[in-house]
């Protein structure tokens, strides 16, 4: 196809739009199973059904793409599966938001209207992230798009949950376990958000019993749960209390005696008054506690974190105290039981303490300790196995620094509380025969089970399902008891964890249970890019579950990428008001810019602070290289004619050398996921290299004669050009697309076309090695002008000699180029003993360059701009060896920014050296 014009200035929304739809319409994206080829495969990480893209989302699936977009183009049969997850508390809580506008509820509909609703929901809502990812150039296949309710995926739950139970790694069980009391579900520890928050520290006194005012006074954070206290801890060797172990205290406020024990283990003698309340239904240490010295559990909060009385003995507290206290939140509880304790004169004092807050990762409610009949998964067994995949490099941790945090979490891993009390999500497959069990059945109105005061009751939800209650597990619904063959059956109302299903992501949405021919081609899959945030939540599970069905680890590479926070450094949120939307970036200034700047900022173990104006340079990037393309298309009527590398001219040469290094650099920085190496090496090479030098270089050729030498200069161009579009389309795939389509090529779409590997005959050390020289004359010649103030079209006469042979031969054999690039006269001579008195000399290496400074030059200006400079610069680098000389800076930094200052330190003194010599030298013209 013969090459055509672009337009003056480049649209990306049209160019984006038109691509985009092209590439889906055409299939680009749709591997087959029998296609040759190794697979290449990554899942996505499926957003919330409810979500919307954020800049996050936009650098994992920006770094996603990069990575199938480059393993395609190299000739895998890549598979990137997109998809979304149910996100059952988000999505569940999104529709009742909806229902209680229309002044409805989830309770009065009913559970199958609420679940056709959310459907409906989803059906009209739910794919706006899917759009959003088509926008930002995911090159996903879409015919494999899955959902993690939809019908395969939800077999693949089933299979699991039930082969588990089996195995006897699910169980049923009371615990203490998170509870949020708004979202009303259980949450699993990794769910629990903890931040650190100003409370009190209360030091109360509770009278010894059968003695006359002696008092042991404990220390707690949480003085309304000590109506659920059932001991009071010391340490067994502290002098303090170690006699009063065996005797019994006065409950405060209580009628209740309980006894004082040691334990070493919960007991910490430097903290508080060296003792401790244990409430073993209101906290998780205090559980262990009570487990290990045999303590009764007390429970005293409702599922709403309300205190309720009615789980009390009839007389165990007086009133008024008792009806003050009744269906009190725990905040307000709290208020009434200090108050109280003053009354008695049993509040010693408190102090302010910080303490570490547990909140819902949802509505981020403050979470309660709850004691609660639950689903778990045995976690060990399954851990085991995973922290050895990792320990033996069967999967790759990338960057390695995560692998301790993996390891820390999965060595001390607790079973993970899977079921959760609300509607939309796999609902647990058990179901319960009202005869066999009518014994754990219970129609309490206490339970967290149990419905609310004003729901109706129905099957599901009118009984209590005790933890001793048998269920009837099954791959299919039962229609009736295997054990006595009665049909009055009921499912367990829960669900399942969403991480539940998305643990079996990998697999199952390549059609695991069934012996699919995805399944056999791209599992395992290759490469996982995620958040360190869900490194828990997800990628733990992934391969626990991974290893234990299919006997493979999921994936081979997990890429943690970091977090993307403001400019300052500070966390994106709406209240600060600081949230960097993609969506509105995108439109502002183009998706590629936008994807290039991500990529260009992830760097391992370092957030990305993000300021808009880096979107809006690379936004000049992508101008510049539309305008290269613009300029090279100018000449694509010509002839083009192809020579050996080694027949070609100078700048030729050169610039297939840079391409094939800036080749090597790209691939090699690409497989060890250095991404932002990567974007480096382009954005050097095609702004500096490639327009800056070559195409400024190669001008005098293309605009001379129609010689052979401008023929191949043209051929070199295109070819150059067009190789680099392929190099940039993993990174910006709708320009490299519009610029590839205009120039002569074969082969409909650049996302087939191969992508660029180096080549040997391009590879000319020589002739980079004479471009180092011409490059140091050129712009040490530009400084010069710079230091007298002189502009580029003013003409000029500089002189140059070197005290090495070999680079005098190279700047003579480059006298032309030199000349041109230079903008004035150039004459080489043997030595520096040039006669002129106005000479201003520059030392750069072995080269001295000489500038004849003409009479019509303001020399104290220029003197006086020289020494600004300098101060500057000195200043800049007084800065900088300042902090290369901190402990601090060296011993916290990241080695790359370390070497960066020493970098920039090592130029600060070169360009001063210059400009002091520049400064003498000008001060002895003034004499």
């Amino acid at each position: 196809m013969p090459p055509q014009q672009l337009s003056k200035a480049y649209d990306p929304q049209s160019v984006e739009k038109r691509w985009g739809e092209f590439w889906i319409q055409k299939g680009l994206f749709s591997p087959t199973t029998d296609q040759p080829g190794e697979s290449y495969t990554i899942v996505i990480p499926p957003p919330n059904v409810t979500g919307s893209l954020h800049i996050g989302h936009a650098l994992t699936y920006t770094l996603q793409d990069i990575l199938i977009r480059w393993r395609r183009m190299q000739g895998y049969n890549t598979l990137w599966v997109p998809g979304t997850d149910h996100a059952g508390i988000a999505t569940q809580n999104v529709v009742e938001r909806q229902l209680i506008a229309e002044g409805s509820s989830r309770e009065t509909i009913g559970r199958q209207a609420f679940l056709d609703r959310v459907w409906k929901w989803k059906q009209e809502s739910g794919d706006t992230i899917i759009r959003q990812l088509k926008q930002l150039g995911a090159s996903c296949d879409w015919n494999r798009q899955r959902f993690t309710l939809d019908e395969g995926l939800s077999q693949a739950v089933r299979e699991v949950f039930v082969s588990l139970y089996e195995q006897d790694l699910i169980y049923r069980g009371e615990r203490l376990i998170n509870w949020c009391p708004r979202c009303l579900t259980a949450l699993s520890d990794v769910e629990v958000e903890h931040e650190t928050s100003k409370g009190k520290l209360y030091h109360i006194q509770y009278p010894v019993a059968g003695e006359s005012e002696v008092f042991l006074t404990i220390a707690t954070t949480r003085p309304e749960t000590m109506l659920g206290d059932t001991a009071v801890a010391v340490h067994p060797d502290d002098p303090r209390y170690k006699d009063l172990i065996g005797k019994h205290v006065r409950l405060p406020l209580s009628k209740r005696t309980i006894p004082i024990v040691g334990d070493p283990i919960l007991v910490d003698r430097e903290f508080g008054t060296g003792a401790v309340k244990i409430t073993p239904a209101c906290d998780f240490n205090d559980e262990e506690a009570g487990k290990r010295l045999n303590l009764p559990s007390k429970p005293i909060f409702d599922h709403n974190a309300r205190i309720d009385t009615t789980l009390f003995h009839t007389d165990e507290l007086d009133e008024p105290f008792k009806s003050q206290i009744h269906m009190k939140a725990e905040q307000e509880a709290r208020g009434i039981v200090v108050d109280a304790l003053e009354e008695q004169g049993l509040l010693q004092h408190t102090d302010n303490h910080s303490m570490a807050i547990g909140k819902c990762y949802r509505c981020k409610t403050v979470i309660l300790p709850y004691p609660s009949p639950q689903w778990f998964v045995k976690i060990q067994p399954l851990a085991d196995p995973a922290i050895e995949a990792v320990e033996s490099g069967e999967i790759r941790i990338i960057p390695d620094g995560w692998n301790n945090n993996y390891f820390g979490w999965m060595r001390n891993v607790k079973d993970w509380c899977i079921s959760r009390q609300i509607w939309w999500g796999h609902q647990i497959p058990a179901w319960y025969c009202t005869a066999c069990n009518h014994e754990h059945l219970h129609p309490s109105k206490t339970s967290q089970h149990s419905p609310a005061q004003d729901e109706p009751m129905t099957t599901e939800n009118q009984y209590f399902i005790a933890p001793e209650a048998t269920p009837i597990i099954s791959r299919t619904s039962p229609i009736t008891c295997p054990s006595c063959g009665g049909n009055e059956l009921f499912q367990d109302p829960d669900v399942l964890d969403t991480w539940f299903s998305s643990a079996l992501w990998p697999f199952s949405t390549l059609g695991w249970p069934k012996p699919h021919a995805d399944f056999r081609k791209f599992y395992p899959t290759s490469t996982l890019v995620t958040g360190m945030d869900i490194l828990f939540f997800w990628v733990a599970r992934m391969i626990m579950m991974g290893l234990k069905f299919t006997q493979e680890v999921p994936f081979r590479d997990v890429y943690v990428h970091a977090l993307v926070r403001d400019a300052e450094g500070q966390k994106m949120s709406k209240s600060k008001g600081n949230v960097i939307d993609p969506l509105t970036k995108m439109s502002e200034y183009g998706t590629d810019a936008l994807r290039f700047t991500l990529a260009s900022m992830a760097s391992p173990g370092r957030d990305i602070k993000l300021a808009e104006g880096r979107i809006e340079g690379y936004r000049n990037f992508v101008t510049k290289i539309w305008n290269a393309a613009r300029f090279i298309l100018l000449y694509g009527d010509g002839t083009l004619k192809a020579l050996p590398p080694s027949e070609r001219s100078f700048p030729d040469r050169w610039i297939l050398s840079r391409l094939n290094h800036a080749i090597r650099d790209c691939t090699k920085s690409l497989e060890e996921y250095r991404f932002d190496q990567a974007s480096s090496t382009l954005y050097q090479f095609l702004w500096h290299e490639y327009c800056d030098w070559y195409i400024e270089l190669i001008k005098p050729t293309l605009q001379g004669s129609d010689s052979e030498a401008a023929q191949s200069t043209r051929h070199t161009m295109f070819e150059t050009f067009e190789m680099i579009q392929r190099l940039l389309h993993p990174f910006m795939p709708f320009l490299s697309e519009e610029i590839w389509q205009a120039f002569p090529h074969s082969g409909q779409s650049i996302v087939t076309q191969p992508y660029p590997t180096e080549n040997k005959d391009w590879h000319s050390p020589e002739i980079e090695k004479s471009f180092d020289t011409f490059e140091q004359f050129v712009t040490t010649s530009r400084t010069s002008r710079a230091l007298l103030n002189c502009t580029p079209l003013q003409a000029m006469s500089f002189m140059g000699t070197s005290t090495n042979l070999d680079e005098k031969v190279r700047l003579q054999s480059l006298h032309p180029h030199i000349e041109y690039l230079s903008r004035g006269s150039v004459t080489f001579t043997d030595t520096d003993n040039w006669s002129t008195h106005n000479m201003l000399r520059l030392v750069t290496g072995t080269m001295t360059i000489g500038t004849e400074v003409s009479k019509d030059i303001d020399l104290q200006r220029v003197l006086d701009r020289i020494r600004k400079q300098a101060q500057e610069k000195e200043k800049e680098a007084t800065r900088l060896q300042s902090r290369l000389s901190s402990k601090s800076f060296t011993e916290k930094a990241e080695p790359s920014v370390i070497e960066e200052s020493e970098s920039r330190l090592k130029n600060l003194t070169q360009e001063l050296a210059l400009l002091r010599s520049s400064e003498q030298q000008i001060a002895s013209m003034l004499d």
